[in-house]
């Protein structure tokens, strides 16, 4: 094997990012010889993941050197790139953010990216965020950050005006969509080629064609979404909330009930990425169309726990487990370090970057999503067609609220985020209502906030 760089994993502990993470790596042959650090505070899960790595790693021929230490000097000392995706109390907290606005008389779907509820969430992702920035201009200045961290644009801004280190934020919502919409159109996903633009989870197609024929299918999913079986009659709803008690079942129905993507479609003949728990996270009018969604916060919770098990499992059977069947997982993370450690070209669905005129009817500054070519010289983004309406009008509240929040987060002042959180229109309209909400929430997460 050759010398590969040196990938750091901070929060290589948890389950959402960790195991694709190593997966990917293991599975990219232009990394072999890479030096692969797990990074975490927590001892007991890194321990879990390392072994699980281990697994996965000699399933593979072991191709790459596997460490592990929860000292962040060590993991982070020479290190060429770091794979970001560290938060404080994940669920405890997101379940705070979810029900204690919707007390007051929010009217949040989810509470995690968008909605008041998600002020705090930036704040605490923010701040924990920025720690490992600090750590990495301390003991490796040079190393690119990759954050997998959300509210993605509220962090990626974040990162981008207060620190030095050279980042880019990724999201795998658009491989996704692509992977369902190929599905329901019956298409084989590697045929499909598709551009999107926007904001994180509030982003669109502008372009999904079938590359062997050239043939535009927008119109196809138009027609396909016109459909009645898409109308989902009233008792649809419920059954869906009914179902979501199960993991599996809830991780189905939140890809194939939305409602709100529907209407979108419908009403202003655009596509959507994301799912209605995401998109509906930044519209006001979410649960008019949605009604009694069932609360993401729930089957997440359910699935990572699940997710942790089987890991667990994983990590100490002497059974055989078929490491050597798992491919490439939709993630485009590790495709980047590939190629800016071998200069090859690659083309990605989806960066979050500052607007340097990607998006023209988006400030510059602000965070936005778009795809991007990576070499040895960096990311490459796209120039993008203006965001049409009224997504360009939902679009610049959005903007607005990461302007507070990350000001809030950077000066310890608690005041513009307060402002945000009255100004989010998933926010009660009584004023003393979001203050009563503020300060219960601050009350009870005072510890990882940055104020």
């Amino acid at each position: 094997m050759g010398q590969g760089p040196k990938i750091t994993m901070v929060g290589a502990g948890g389950m959402s990012f960790g195991p694709s993470m190593v997966n990917d790596v293991v599975n990219t042959p232009e990394l072999a010889g890479s030096r692969l650090v797990l990074h975490d505070i927590n001892d007991e899960r890194l321990q879990r993941a390392y072994s699980f790595a281990v697994k996965l790693n000699a399933a593979h021929g072991a191709p790459v050197v596997l460490d592990l230490t929860t000292d962040p000097a060590a993991a982070l000392d020479g290190a060429d790139f770091v794979l970001s995706s560290a938060e404080v109390g994940r669920f405890r907290y997101w379940r705070q953010d979810f029900e204690i606005p919707n007390r007051h008389g929010a009217r949040q779907i989810s509470g995690e990216n968008g909605g008041p509820g998600a002020v705090f969430h930036s704040l605490r992702s923010i701040k924990t965020t920025l720690g490992i920035c600090a750590d990495i201009e301390k003991h490796s200045p040079d190393a690119f950050l990759i954050n997998l961290s959300n509210p993605m644009s509220r962090v990626t801004l974040a990162i981008n005006r207060a620190t030095r280190v050279s980042n880019v934020g990724m999201c795998h919502e658009m491989p996704i969509g692509v992977y369902r919409l190929a599905l329901l159109l019956r298409k084989r996903v590697g045929d499909i080629e598709a551009k999107a633009s926007g904001i994180n989870h509030l982003t669109f197609f502008t372009e999904f064609r079938d590359h062997r024929t050239g043939q535009d299918l927008i119109p196809h999913i138009r027609d396909l979404f016109a459909k009645r079986i898409f109308d989902y009659p009233g008792p649809t709803g419920a059954l869906v909330k009914q179902f979501s008690r199960f993991v599996p079942l809830a991780v189905l129905a939140d890809q194939v009930y939305t409602p709100l993507v529907v209407h979108i479609v419908r009403e202003y003949g655009i596509v959507p990425c994301s799912v209605d728990s995401h998109i509906g996270e930044y519209l006001p009018f979410t649960l008019d169309i949605t009604g009694d969604h069932f609360a993401p916060v729930d089957y997440f919770d359910h699935l990572d726990r699940l997710v942790e098990r089987l890991a667990a499992w994983v990590a100490t059977t002497h059974a055989p487990v078929p490491f050597h069947c798992v491919g490439h997982s939709l993630e485009e993370v590790i495709p980047i370090v590939a190629a800016m450690w071998t200069t090859t070209p690659v083309r990605l669905m989806a960066v979050n970057v500052p607007n340097r005129g990607y998006l023209p009817s988006v400030p510059d500054g602000a965070i936005v999503e778009v795809g991007a070519t990576v070499d040895g010289d960096g990311i490459h983004p796209d120039t993008m067609p203006p965001i049409v309406d009224p997504v360009v009008g939902h679009i610049a509240t959005q903007v607005a609220l990461q302007d507070l929040i990350v000001e809030s987060a950077l000066t310890g002042d608690p005041a513009p985020a307060m402002q945000a959180l009255i100004e989010d229109p998933n926010s009660p309209s009584d004023e003393r209502a979001c203050r009563a909400m503020f300060d219960e929430l601050r009350a009870l997460q005072s510890a990882d906030l940055p104020f």
